[in-house]
């Protein structure tokens, strides 16, 4: 999972990628300010991914979003404190995680390629329909492309 605020009308989206960075899923479009949990809790992702036998590799904006110590679906990185340093192990997961979360930021930049995201200027419920067209469109181009 990932965000990407570098949407010029300051919008807040979540997608999924698969393990070759195509864009899987993309969220409802909500204002900038919106927090990465609460936008995932809204869409019931958790849930969601739970009943379908999916997981995710989410960056620390996501540290605390999965209520199942034992069944996690989202995993994150570990946050030193100033109290509590990372161990080696834990700094070996993290290169791990970020190793893995490589393809979730090549899904974005097929989303910006869009000329017509440079100049939205309308509400979150229209770019979310926006978002979702060129999800498709973006799909299909990556099945004609191979």
């Amino acid at each position: 999972m990932g965000e990407d605020r570098r949407f010029p009308v300051n919008l807040h989206v979540l997608a999924l990628t698969d393990e070759k960075g195509r864009l899987i899923w993309i969220s409802a479009a909500r204002p900038g300010r919106t927090h990465d949990v609460t936008a995932v809790r809204r869409d019931h992702l958790l849930a969601h991914l739970r009943a379908v036998g999916l997981g995710a590799v989410a960056d620390l904006g996501f540290l605390g979003l999965d209520d199942d110590g034992n069944d996690p679906v989202v995993v994150t990185g570990f946050k030193a404190t100033r109290a509590r340093k990372l161990t080696p192990g834990q700094k070996e997961a993290i290169w791990g995680l970020a190793a893995g979360r490589v393809p979730v930021e090549r899904g974005f930049p097929h989303l910006r390629n869009w000329r017509i995201l440079t100049e939205l200027r309308t509400d979150p419920a229209r770019a979310t329909h926006l978002f979702r067209a060129l999800l498709v469109v973006t799909n299909i181009e990556a099945t004609t492309d191979n």
